[in-house]
């Protein structure tokens, strides 16, 4: 894709730039039997044998729950400015509707406190794909009620913490709750419908939109932002000459990107993707005023990057298995490598182009990197200081690179304010259990204990001189 490798050091960040790393509830916490919390859909998922490699859970992850001082202290001493955090939606409203845990609320208290009192600012997200397992009963995303249901659980915690917390985002990645939960069925609850699938598109697309709404009735903080986070593409023509291709790369820009941020930031679904898709619906359940509810204003628009998706036209018929709603037709094309231990190709210069894309679809946002990052199979070493070392070598160059990606989009014109590294610490990483490590801290799952790598390290000077620093 290019001959530039994205290899360069001291290049300086805005005064202001936001460093920062980030987590979800469901992956780190724990606990998840304890004070009034009952189970998500992950919970449910990750219990139901061959879903997860391993028959993995996070039943304890790696116990946040009990080592928030700890971990808190872990995040100051990485000199980061910003956490980005998740809550448990079955710990504050256990049965999806009705009474709040008010011990759930306060352990989030206790969070957002511990933050502020380490001079770092509380990010916090309301959905990162842990439903209320009673909601799903009911129909789960597929289901008008639950968007509501969504609101009064955002309205209960920005009762609580609406005067500390710094940033509101309402979802993270609603392309994979919506399709890879309800089309694909690799993520919970599962399920491999197509017509439930784009359901849940608009039902979380609302729900975003009725949660905002309700937080800006009860947040006091003169300062606070709101957002939202998608896990955009870039998405290549395997063959930019051929007519045939470029229209594959529109039909999954349309279902991965344009199907949540047109909605969002535009109040409108896209027409190619309505017509993509009558197949499969006509889209009723889309009711009068509900593109106004969900078009609220935002002040930070979030994108999760990781790698890049390169298609092309194929034969009749052909999918590839791909949990893409109506996307007959379309192949993915093998991307060239290096690769993560996820298989995913790293390409910095996609980054580039999705945050240049973006802004030029959207100009009137600020944009944040709210996941970026690695896995790889580490090992832990004792060094001849005989303390433990976790040499990521990998990892480093990773970011490196993308973080010069990211600058060379500043210097662009792209209005990017901050830059969340995915994640802290290993954790329970979705259907892959505890096999793949994201952490720029490593975590030994039987001891719990924590080990800062190499990465960690780097991550380190980057955030507390602004300036890349050389791997």
């Amino acid at each position: 894709m290019t001959t530039d490798d994205f290899r360069e050091s001291g290049l300086a960040f805005p005064s202001g730039f936001t460093f920062g790393s980030a987590t979800a509830a469901y992956q780190i916490e724990g606990a998840v039997a304890e004070d009034g919390r009952k189970p998500s859909i992950w919970d449910t998922f990750s219990h139901t044998p061959g879903k997860v490699a391993n028959g993995d859970t996070g039943d304890v992850a790696v116990d946040f729950y009990h080592r928030v001082d700890e971990d808190l202290d872990l995040i100051k001493s990485l000199g980061l400015s910003a956490y980005r955090l998740s809550i448990a939606w079955p710990r504050i409203v256990p049965d999806g509707v009705g009474e709040v845990n008010e011990v759930g609320l306060a352990f989030y208290e206790r969070v957002v406190d511990g933050l502020i009192a380490r001079d770092i600012e509380p990010v916090v997200t309301l959905y990162h794909w842990d439903l209320p397992q009673v909601l799903e009963d009911r129909g789960g995303w597929t289901n008008r009620e639950t968007s509501y249901a969504f609101a009064a659980y955002a309205k209960a915690v920005g009762e609580r913490l609406g005067d500390r917390v710094s940033v509101w985002t309402t979802l993270n990645e609603p392309w994979c709750a919506a399709y890879l939960g309800y089309a694909g069925g690799h993520h919970a609850p599962g399920r491999t419908e197509e017509l439930a699938s784009l359901q849940a598109v608009h039902h979380l697309n609302l729900a975003h939109g009725l949660a905002l709404i309700e937080l800006r009735k009860v947040v006091t903080k003169s300062d606070v932002k709101y957002s939202v986070t998608n896990n955009l593409a870039s998405v290549y023509a395997a063959d930019p000459d051929s007519a045939e291709d470029r229209d594959a790369k529109r039909q999954i820009e349309a279902l991965r990107n344009r199907a949540f941020t047109d909605p969002q930031l535009r109040g409108v679904y896209p027409q190619d993707l309505l017509d993509d898709t009558k197949h499969i619906t006509d889209w009723s359940f889309v009711l009068d005023g509900d593109l106004e509810l969900i078009h609220q204003p935002v002040d930070l628009v979030g994108i999760n990057y990781y790698n890049t998706d390169t298609v092309r036209r194929g034969a009749e018929h052909s999918t590839q298995g791909t949990p893409f709603p109506g996307a007959t037709r379309v192949e993915w094309a093998e991307q060239p490598g290096p690769f993560t231990a996820m298989g995913w190709n790293i390409e910095p210069k996609g980054l580039y182009d999705l945050l240049v894309s973006t802004h030029e679809l959207y100009p009137e946002y600020d944009l944040v990197i709210t996941e970026n990052g690695a896995a790889y199979d580490d090992t832990v070493v004792i060094g001849e200081d005989g303390e433990r070392h976790v040499h990521d070598p990998e990892r480093t160059d990773f970011l490196q690179r993308h973080f010069v990606a990211a600058h060379r989009a500043i210097e662009a014109g792209v209005p990017l304010v901050g830059y969340f590294v995915w994640s802290l610490m290993d954790n329970f990483e979705w259907a892959f259990g505890y096999e793949k490590r994201f952490g720029i801290v490593h975590v030994d799952y039987d001891t719990q204990v924590r080990t800062k790598k190499d990465s960690a390290l780097w991550y380190t000077k980057l955030a507390e001189t602004g300036t890349i620093p050389e791997v």
